[in-house]
């Protein structure tokens, strides 16, 4: 993992990230390989934050159907990353919560 763009792919627009928001609680979707330390370094390099801690989870793909041919969309890891105190990301997310 070179980039920070190749580690954070986008974030997680829900009603319980939005929610997380406001304690400092921010949610991405990750690259599969992706470890803690790198989250870390890539949310602190693009938004110019300081990082408390990193929660990541393995979502499994669900299940999907089209007429009788069954197959799964694919696994994607999450991570909820927690700001220091005080700190904000202000890039994207103001405009949304």
């Amino acid at each position: 993992m070179t980039s920070p763009h190749d580690v954070i792919l986008r974030p997680v627009i829900t009603e319980k990230s939005m929610q997380q928001m406001a304690q400092g609680k921010y949610t991405f979707v990750v690259s599969r390989r992706a470890t803690k330390p790198e989250i870390r370094r890539a949310v602190e390099e693009l938004f110019d934050v300081e990082v408390e801690k990193v929660n990541t989870m393995t979502v499994r793909g669900k299940t999907r159907r089209l007429g009788r041919f069954s197959g799964r969309r694919p696994d994607w890891k999450k991570a909820v990353v927690t700001l220091k105190e005080g700190q904000r990301i202000r890039k994207f997310f103001d405009e949304l919560g």
